[in-house]
């Protein structure tokens, strides 16, 4: 089954075209890891799938509904944690139980189960602030599993940190998805990660997919040639 889904898409911020024909489906329960240059349309895709931006042209689907706008079914991860800094990790997470209309008696518990899961249990009472940047990665990631989207849209959530809490993020994430499986559409500027994490891998240019690629196939090097064949193309895209 098809979770996301961009039929003839074209994405624009203002008057400037950003992707001007995009086809791409993914299933249900996959993890897909979008690679591109700068400025070819990685984040622009997932703000249309988000519901935050719409399409010049085509339409995007979630679950062979056209979108319209964000919903509860979709949960965008950015690179910046974007946490409530007045509120605890806990409190940040019943944030969305709230939205799920989970009971109030039962948030707190439940916020908690969802932090150890991420193995932030001793850390539940913290204010952002008190945590570092993998940390605040981590309540993002608890809290965006307890929305129970169906799709999350992950924005090179990774970038800022440094490489050591980069892998362990990685595989944490990897950890969680076996045990709280979700489709995934994960944004990177890194091949690596892209083939760590992804169960396929497409390469975006401004006129759309322009190779896609399974990690069992060993395709860095071929990644790495279709990446550099769209360098040239930034400048003219932004």
């Amino acid at each position: 089954m098809t979770a996301l889904r961009a039929e003839g898409a074209a994405l624009a911020y203002g008057d400037r075209a950003v992707i001007t024909g995009l086809d791409l489906d993914v299933a249900e329960g996959e993890v897909l890891a979008v690679l591109g240059p700068s400025g070819c349309g990685k984040s622009t895709l997932l703000r249309a799938f988000a519901g935050l931006l719409p399409v010049a042209a085509g339409r995007v689907l979630a679950g062979g509904v056209p979108i319209t706008g964000p919903g509860r079914d979709r949960t965008l991860i950015f690179q910046d944690d974007a946490l409530l800094p007045w509120r605890s990790a806990r409190r940040n997470v019943e944030l969305a139980l709230a939205v799920r209309g989970v009971p109030r008696g039962e948030r707190r518990d439940q916020a908690r189960s969802w932090l150890e899961r991420v193995g932030l249990g001793e850390a539940a009472e913290r204010l952002p602030r008190a945590l570092s940047g993998g940390m605040r990665q981590r309540v993002q990631l608890a809290r965006a599993l307890a929305a129970e989207p169906r799709a999350i849209l992950m924005d090179e959530p990774f970038g800022a940190l440094d490489a050591q809490t980069r892998a362990a993020m990685q595989r944490l994430l990897l950890g969680v998805l076996r045990d709280a499986p979700a489709t995934v559409v994960f944004v990177t500027h890194d091949v690596d990660e892209a083939l760590l994490i992804g169960d396929r891998i497409v390469v975006l240019g401004p006129s759309g997919v322009t190779a896609e690629f399974s990690p069992g196939d060993d395709p860095r090097g071929p990644i790495l040639a279709e990446l550099g064949a769209l360098e040239p193309l930034k400048e003219e895209v932004g």
